[in-house]
């Protein structure tokens, strides 16, 4: 969500919780949790995405992937959580856990629920159950999980939708759609690595301007939009060129856009040229000399063949 202080086109009075009240723009963006690469998005006007924006988002995002890929993992919020996008997550085999927004019709299907003790996760009680939402094809498995109010608390407005939970007078509660299998709490535990995309966000809105508007046409500012994602994307692969051969997915360090220009950009320097040689000198103080100069020999050691490139670190990311 970004709140906008000026006339910018397409800005709408939407859901804001923030900042009740003031226009916004409502990007819509996908991530890949594994590299941290930025794999599709668009800049949108401040309404609410319809079901169909959002499976035209999600088909664009699965035809981004390479073709090599096996297995699909999709964590949503609640703004995913329509038939559209269930459709399209079935459509590419994609094995999906989403954010349930707050219906009559499923605080009915909760109330109604055998709930249980929950000791694996931080909520008192969890629970599961099959239901079918209005407008769906089929029923899918909602899980779910609550904990009781505290005596101070009060009950959350109900034209008002959280992020990961919803409120009545007497629990908090976060509930869940998903095709997959598995226990409650490791599906609860998936779901709650998202949390790593809200940092990736911050860091396209601070470090690489995603959140800077600088013209009242909407076109100029979807440009400016997608030329901020691909800054963020070029510092995620120069990450990627620099990593260890012996990292993994798990052991992977990400290193943000702001820390990068520190490490390898804003360096100090000299450019120098003698007997038709072209050098550059660091200075002596520079801890990162080393790292810099692997970057480099890995970036000249790029060589297309064919339609692919050349490995340049001896083993792939796993």
């Amino acid at each position: 969500m970004h709140t906008l202080y000026g006339k910018q086109v397409g800005a709408r009075k939407s859901y804001n919780p923030k900042n009740r009240g003031k226009k916004s723009y409502q990007p819509i963006l996908s991530f890949l949790a594994e590299t941290r690469e930025y794999v599709a998005g668009e800049l949108r006007n401040g309404d609410r995405p319809t079901g169909k924006q959002i499976a035209r988002h999600l088909q664009e995002v699965f035809q981004s992937l390479p073709h090599c890929v096996v297995s699909i993992f999709a964590r949503a919020d609640s703004c995913f959580y329509c038939w559209e996008a269930v459709e399209a997550y079935e459509k590419f085999k994609c094995r999906f856990i989403i954010v349930a927004r707050k219906t009559s019709r499923l605080l009915e299907e909760l109330v109604a629920a055998q709930w249980k003790r929950s000791p694996r996760t931080d909520a008192d009680e969890q629970c599961e159950f099959w239901y079918q939402p209005k407008g769906w094809g089929k029923p899918y498995r909602f899980i779910a999980l609550r904990s009781e109010n505290e005596p101070d608390d009060e009950e959350e407005p109900d034209e008002v939708v959280q992020y990961q939970l919803f409120a009545t007078k007497q629990y908090k509660y976060r509930v869940f759609v998903t095709n997959m299998e598995g226990p409650i709490d490791k599906l609860v535990w998936f779901y709650s690595q998202r949390a790593g995309a809200e940092n990736l966000i911050k860091e396209s809105n601070n470090d690489a301007g995603l959140a800077a508007h600088p013209s009242r046409l909407f076109v100029t500012n979807q440009n400016h939009f997608h030329l901020a994602m691909l800054a963020y994307n070029l510092n995620a692969w120069l990450m990627l060129f620099n990593r260890e051969a012996t990292d993994t997915t798990e052991s992977l360090k990400h290193t943000t856009l702001a820390t990068a220009r520190l490490r390898f950009l804003f360096i100090a320097a000299k450019i120098w040229r003698h007997s038709g040689r072209t050098g550059v000198s660091f200075s002596d103080h520079y801890e990162e000399k080393g790292l810099f100069r692997r970057l480099m020999e890995r970036l000249r050691a790029i060589d297309p063949r064919g339609d692919s490139f050349a490995p340049v670190v001896e083993s792939a990311l796993v």
